[in-house]
């Protein structure tokens, strides 16, 4: 669900917590998750059809609107449209679960033991390998353009950014506003892969 700019603070203050939106068929679900801009979420805790005579007060000032009239007016009839009162609450910033894996260096050996042959079955996967290059490289030019890196050990570009995606995922790198470093996690299975070889 999208909401004009002007509603972005007052959900996030927990002032407006009610939209009234006209749909051909419900585009939200109790119990959904909708992100807003800066990765703010809401979670959705009612949708119910209404009819246009149920608006009421209480639905424009839940909604952000000083008027019912002015509701009405950002919420026009439309030809085969249903009326949808939908009640939800804001539930803050996520944190992405790489981020947190990312964080997380505390691995003993078998944990590295494990990653160590998840990355083997990787490069295994592949016609050559590339995710100890990848690391390597990234551990030694962070910050550096995607373009660089790929370019240092034979790669593509997009071919390289997808397999950068594929360690993030394991929490092995970080993306930057610029490039890539590797995260406390990558530091740790890197210096793992090297006491191995």
């Amino acid at each position: 669900m999208l909401f004009s700019r002007r509603f972005h603070d007052p959900i996030a203050r927990g002032e407006v917590t009610r939209t009234i939106r006209r749909w051909k068929r419900p585009q939200a679900r109790p119990g959904g998750r909708y992100r807003l801009p800066g990765a703010s979420t809401i979670e959705v805790d009612s949708v119910t059809p209404i009819d246009n005579e149920d608006l009421t007060a209480e639905d424009a000032t839940r909604s952000g609107f000083d008027s019912i009239e002015e509701l009405r007016t950002a919420a026009p009839d439309r030809d085969g449209a249903t009326l949808y009162r939908i009640d939800f609450h804001f539930v803050g910033q996520l944190v992405d679960p790489r981020t947190a894996l990312a964080a997380n260096a505390d691995l003993d050996q078998s944990e590295l033991a494990s990653i160590a042959e998840r990355l083997q079955k990787m490069d295994a996967r592949s016609r050559r390998s590339w995710v100890r290059e990848t690391l390597d490289q990234i551990d030694a030019n962070p910050a550096t353009v995607s373009h660089q890196l790929a370019a240092a050990i034979g790669f593509e570009t997009q071919p390289f950014k997808a397999n950068v995606r594929k360690l993030k995922t394991l929490g092995l790198t970080i993306s930057l506003e610029r490039g890539y470093e590797l995260s406390p996690r990558g530091r740790a299975v890197l210096a793992y892969l090297e006491s191995t070889t």
